[in-house]
């Protein structure tokens, strides 16, 4: 990147655990094709909690500058640069929730909230000039052939004479890949309209979760032999996740981005399920499970008790992430520095 550097029916029920979720993942895949109907079109929306309560009217306003750019396009970079972190820096000397290097903040910085500076730290600043930022660029590349987003997410990559030359993206593996993981983040930001695609992949995850029933919770497990095959709660779903090839973040709160967002009543199994005492932020997620059906998630909930089925209708529920092989490789690896 040439601009700026990228970088988270307890009890009896568990007997009968495997003719219960066998059950419940034949019904709802014999019927997953009337729950699909794309996305659809129109105003593009946020997800619920997806991007952090204090900064989501920034993004709501300034994602709409141009038609270049949206909401869950804007929230997916400030994602993927930051985790929403305005303190973050790289060793790019990247600085900030939008991480601008100093000249292009010079250049490019612009005073959002009007209160007479531009602060590359504040977020009411860094934000609105990611936006501005990404519009200047789309018009720089305005007359280069093909879809126009990617061609200003490929010149934010590569620079515009490089989109201008190639008559959009540029054949550079590393251009190719940040246009691809931005749309793909877009689609875990965004609010869906209509029905999400059921996952290909759910029913295998969730025959390795069930085999782990019973199992006693480790804080930090993933399984290995060392920890005598215990796991936390998002230890269990990475590792469910790992036997279908799909490597989902440690951490719940990364794990939420791995894909779009159903409702609760869209639910299937195979979903991950996600818990916070914040509804309106989905860095402060604590807890993940692995969505069964009828309402009951498996899941590894704390020290001193074992994996099992637990009801997901709690007044911590956050929402639901259908995984997908692409918005699972589509996380960032590591995190700029505080």
């Amino acid at each position: 990147m040439t601009v700026r550097k990228a970088w988270m029916i307890a009890g009896s029920a568990v007997a009968g655990g495997t003719a219960f979720v066998a059950l419940l993942v034949f019904g709802t895949y014999m019927a997953a094709g009337s729950l699909s109907s794309g996305a659809g079109k129109g105003a593009v929306g946020l997800a619920k909690g997806a991007v952090p309560a204090a900064y989501q009217p920034l993004v709501q306003k300034w994602g709409n500058l141009c038609p270049a750019i949206n909401p869950a396009l804007l929230a997916a970079q400030l994602y993927q640069e930051s985790g929403f972190n305005p303190k973050a820096t790289s060793p790019a000397k990247a600085y900030g929730i939008a991480q601008f290097i100093s000249g292009t903040w010079a250049a490019h910085g612009v005073d959002g909230d009007g209160d007479g500076d531009r602060d590359i730290w504040d977020p009411n600043d860094a934000i609105p000039s990611a936006a501005s930022y990404d519009c200047k660029l789309a018009s720089y590349v305005k007359d280069a052939p093909g879809d126009k987003t990617k061609n200003m997410l490929a010149a934010y990559n590569a620079g515009s004479y490089a989109v201008i030359k190639y008559g959009g993206v540029p054949p550079y593996r590393e251009t190719q890949n940040y246009v691809k993981v931005i749309t793909t983040l877009e689609k875990s930001f965004a609010k869906p309209v209509g029905r999400v695609q059921p996952s290909q992949q759910a029913a295998a995850a969730i025959y390795f979760a069930q085999k782990k029933l019973g199992t006693p919770y480790l804080w930090g497990g993933n399984g290995t032999a060392e920890q005598d095959g215990r796991f936390d709660c998002s230890g269990l779903t990475k590792a469910a996740y790992e036997t279908v090839d799909i490597e989902l973040p440690r951490v719940a709160n990364d794990q939420y981005n791995a894909g779009p967002h159903p409702k609760r009543d869209e639910l299937l199994p195979g979903d991950l399920v996600f818990f916070s005492k914040d509804l309106s932020n989905s860095r402060a997620i604590h807890h993940v499970g692995l969505y069964v059906g009828g309402g009951y998630m498996i899941d590894a909930p704390r020290t001193g008790a074992v994996i099992r089925f637990d009801p997901i209708d709690t007044a911590e529920y956050f929402g639901a992430t259908r995984v997908t092989e692409d918005g699972a490789k589509a996380l960032p690896t590591g995190s700029p520095e505080v």
